[in-house]
């Protein structure tokens, strides 16, 4: 007789793996299924923030923001190699929210969520602070700079896979949910491996239909149940751009249509701008951003920058289908990002469905899932047993980040001791990167030679090797633009010569670079 899991789990986005990680550390057996590489979803595309989202409390989401602010510096804690504190300068215009309402909106966001380490907001003046320097001349005069956090997504979702792993669940990348059935109280999901066409069921006494934008397709693929809630499919698109100026703080510009315009230093070399709100039909998989949507970013951040950014500027675009539960809201923007849960027992066997949320609360979302489950899982009963483990995932750190959450900058100086070979731009991206397995990776090596073949840009062959047995990296693009970003700064020709020795190597070869993950 097969195994039966006590939960199965379709969907390897940031909300799927919190939940197989926090239910591994419950002593539960998972099995996640994603048809995909993990995060090659929404999870790969958003504003890479951990963040409260200020403009929501103008949409009076109070509760989601004090949660989401609480969670920022939880997840800052548990993961400080891939998240980082960074400051936000908001300019004042005039002609648009009032300095008044801005201070009010800043003094919530500062006090409603235990803010501890982070600094709090300040006023700047911008003819005199250097934030003022990249600004259009004489049109702004004043500003209000408060924190939040930056977050490698991708790396996010593999490291809290990887927890899970490590904690028993089975990880099954690039394997498709072709059926959904139920038997004598039992899930039985078809899982089809995308390589070989190869059939096997799962069987699991409760299932998370954690699909994302997808999530809809997975309740048609024979569940037996007929959802009550909908998502709504709301399209971001992303720019970068060369560096634009010298200091380390992004900017929150505010735009005459009400929308909000994040500029934030990327990759060292490099700008992000984003993104766009508008709603999305057609097949999340398609999704590119649009000529329309690369100007409209260019003319806002344009409406402040003292240099103009253009089209042409722009060395990468990428796009994702964010699944947000559809409140009725009339416009895209105001469209809420809390998510909401759909529990059902057609037979008597859960099936949780999740609607919306966002990267800040996934750790949360995770936490009330497994409550909402409690009562089916194995082992979780009494349901006081089950609440006493509550919490534990804010305090054990994800792989890798086993160290205060300032210390990158001695994480790095001692790479370039152990490892007198590395640079220390190279020694930093892997510290930023694995955090405290960095020296995994690097193992006795003596010299870049030790490290194997070079691919460009920093990238080896025992950082590949790593990557493939450590985070179920299969194709270039898994590591060029998931487990990494250096397909920013590699050529064409350099990442095809990769996609060939993994081939070569019988690594599993995927399709060709889509457009959101290649050079545009």
């Amino acid at each position: 007789m097969d195994r039966i899991f006590d939960l199965a789990i379709i969907g390897g986005g940031i909300n799927g793996c919190g939940i197989a990680r926090d239910a591994a550390g419950r002593g539960n057996s998972v099995f996640l299924c994603e048809m995909n590489d993990l995060a090659s979803g929404t999870s790969s595309w958003s504003t890479k923030l951990v963040h409260g989202g200020l403009r929501y409390l103008e949409y009076y989401e109070f509760r989601l923001v004090r949660e989401a602010l609480i969670e920022r510096e939880v997840l800052w804690q548990i993961a400080p190699h891939i998240i980082r504190p960074l400051r936000f300068v908001l300019p004042h215009h005039a002609g648009l929210r009032p300095a008044w309402l801005l201070r009010l909106g800043l003094f919530l966001y500062d006090h409603i969520g235990g803010r501890k380490l982070l600094p709090p907001t300040r006023s700047v003046d911008l003819t005199r602070d250097e934030v003022g320097k990249p600004l259009v001349p004489n049109r702004f005069t004043r500003a209000f700079e408060y924190s939040d956090c930056f977050v490698d997504d991708a790396r996010l979702v593999v490291l809290t896979a990887r927890d899970a792993a490590d904690r028993g669940a089975e990880i099954r990348t690039r394997s498709r949910a072709v059926e959904i059935r139920q038997a004598d109280g039992i899930w039985h999901v078809t899982v089809e491996d995308a390589a070989s066409g190869a059939r096997s069921t799962i069987r699991a006494r409760a299932l998370v239909n954690a699909g994302g934008p997808w999530v809809e397709n997975v309740l048609a693929s024979g569940a037996g149940v007929n959802a009550k809630a909908k998502v709504r499919l709301v399209q971001g698109s992303h720019v970068v751009v060369r560096k634009l100026y010298a200091h380390d703080r992004a900017y929150m510009f505010q735009n005459s249509d009400g929308r909000i315009v994040f500029v934030i230093p990327y990759q060292d070399d490099f700008t992000l701008i984003g993104t766009t709100d508008r709603d999305y039909d057609g097949d999340p998989a398609k999704v590119k951003a649009t000529d329309e949507e690369i100007k409209y970013l260019c003319d806002s951040v344009s409406e402040y920058l003292a240099k103009p950014v253009k089209p042409e500027d722009v060395v990468w675009t990428y796009s994702g289908v964010r699944p947000l539960y559809d409140d009725g809201a009339s416009e895209a923007k105001a469209a809420t990002r809390d998510y909401v849960f759909e529990l059902d027992t057609p037979g008597g066997a859960p099936l949780l469905s999740i609607y919306g949320g966002k990267i800040t609360t996934y750790r949360r979302l995770a936490e009330e899932a497994l409550e909402r489950l409690s009562p089916y899982l194995r082992g979780a009963t009494p349901r006081e047993d089950f609440k006493a483990k509550e919490g534990w995932t804010g305090k054990s750190p994800l792989p890798g980040g086993d160290m205060d959450v300032s210390a990158i900058a001695a994480l790095t100086a001692e790479l370039v001791r152990n490892y007198p070979f590395l640079t220390s731009a190279h020694a930093n991206r892997l510290a930023h990167a694995y955090g405290t397995r960095a020296a995994k990776l690097l193992g006795e090596a003596k010299s870049l030679d030790d490290l194997g073949r070079s691919f460009g840009a920093t990238l080896t062959e025992s950082e590949v090797r790593y990557l493939i047995a450590n985070e179920w990296a299969r194709t270039a693009e898994d590591i060029v633009w998931r487990r990494s970003k250096l397909g920013l700064r590699l050529s064409a020709a350099e990442v095809a010569a990769l996609e060939d020795w993994m081939a070569a190597n019988h690594v599993a070869s995927g399709p060709p670079l889509r457009e959101a993950g290649g050079r545009t």
